[in-house]
């Protein structure tokens, strides 16, 4: 990969020659002059090699990004991928917006799995938001399109486990008992004899979800087949379906992200799983069963082509402690979120050090 400081003084002197030829150079593309410019502009603050400033307060040391000024960027960028990801991009969006950004930012809730369905096989998204890791098959899936995705780890999320605010028999459930509850179980009796004798309800993320994926990982050792053949299942990529199913009986259950509980927390009771309930203390101290981190991907090819994508992202692993708290998830940790930046700076030609 070229790196660029090599770029940098070449892209500089074609725009001074072009500069020079007077009216015999041809007339130049707006929309191209205007991102050589966003690329010349990045990328001389961080080879002078400031240090991280007011403007870039998160960024570890040795990790730091170049300033991002919204106002600067323009260009549309599409991303899709995880509904659980969903609300702290747009908040992140939303931010980008008030700031200044002058393009479109379009961000579609379909699922993790259908996320990198459009931008692994498709190639339509520039961004794939995902509340699990990429498979293999999908980076292979990357890779025939001419993109090698990068991963960029922006939270945490605690998966809940939800009952409607009338059921008042339990609050606290094993991981053993989450198997029955949500695949061979007709009833919650069926499952522990001092419940009532009624049929499970049940709410779930369907399969194209990265949380459905995660949960069946946790609890299902990888099988969906059980949970897919349970009784009384209703699956939807939309959390909020989810959220207005559990609330309408008092003999149902569901789970998604943290946000949408904490969202809905009149709405919803969320349970206990092993005795250790869903909240920032427990996900940071690492006693939360369901803990789970939170991604975007991108790829070297789309941010170095579309600089706005690269802003954005930048500007992602800039903010995001500032809004992740608000919108109901929770930090990464200071190792990762570095990680993250180093990616982002491998992702651009950039040397950075182990």
């Amino acid at each position: 990969m070229k790196r660029i400081g090599f770029l940098l003084p070449i892209l500089i002197g074609l725009m001074l020659l072009l500069s020079a030829c007077g009216e015999k150079a041809p007339s130049p593309d707006p929309t191209r002059e205007a991102q050589l410019a966003q690329i010349v502009t990045v990328y001389s603050q961080r080879q002078a090699a400031q240090p991280a400033s007011a403007q870039t307060p998160t960024a570890p040391q040795g990790a730091a990004l170049p300033p991002v000024n919204p106002r600067e960027v323009s260009g549309d960028i599409i991303i899709a991928g995880s509904s659980t990801v969903f609300p702290l991009a747009e908040r992140l969006a939303e931010r980008f917006r008030e700031e200044g950004y002058r393009g479109n930012i379009t961000i579609d809730s379909i699922g993790s799995g259908a996320g990198f369905e459009r931008f692994c096989v498709a190639g339509e998204t520039d961004i794939s938001n995902a509340s699990r890791p990429i498979k293999q098959k999908e980076i292979a899936n990357c890779e025939e399109i001419g993109r090698e995705p990068v991963e960029f780890r922006i939270g945490t999320d605690a998966l809940t486990v939800v009952v409607n605010p009338e059921n008042d028999w339990v609050t606290n459930v094993t991981m053993d008992q989450l198997v029955p509850l949500f695949s061979t179980a007709e009833t919650w009796s069926q499952v522990d004899p001092t419940w009532p004798d009624v049929p499970i309800q049940r709410f779930t993320p369907g399969t194209d979800s990265g949380t459905f994926d995660y949960f069946v990982e946790e609890v299902f050792d990888k099988d969906p087949e059980p949970l897919l053949s349970a009784s009384h299942l209703q699956m939807s990529e939309d959390d909020n379906v989810l959220v207005q199913g559990v609330e309408g009986s008092p003999y149902a259950i569901g789970f998604f992200g943290y946000a949408f509980y904490n969202e809905n927390r009149g709405r919803l009771r969320a349970l206990a799983i092993e005795g250790v309930e869903p909240n920032a203390e427990h996900v940071n101290a690492g006693t939360y069963p369901l803990a789970r981190p939170l991604f975007m991907y991108s790829a070297p090819t789309i941010m170095q082509k579309k600089p706005q994508v690269a802003a954005f992202l930048d500007y992602v692993l800039t903010y995001v402690n500032e809004e992740i708290g608000e919108v109901g998830y929770f930090p990464a940790s200071a190792e990762a979120l570095e990680q993250s930046r180093h990616h982002w700076l491998q992702a651009m030609g950039q040397e950075v050090g182990p």
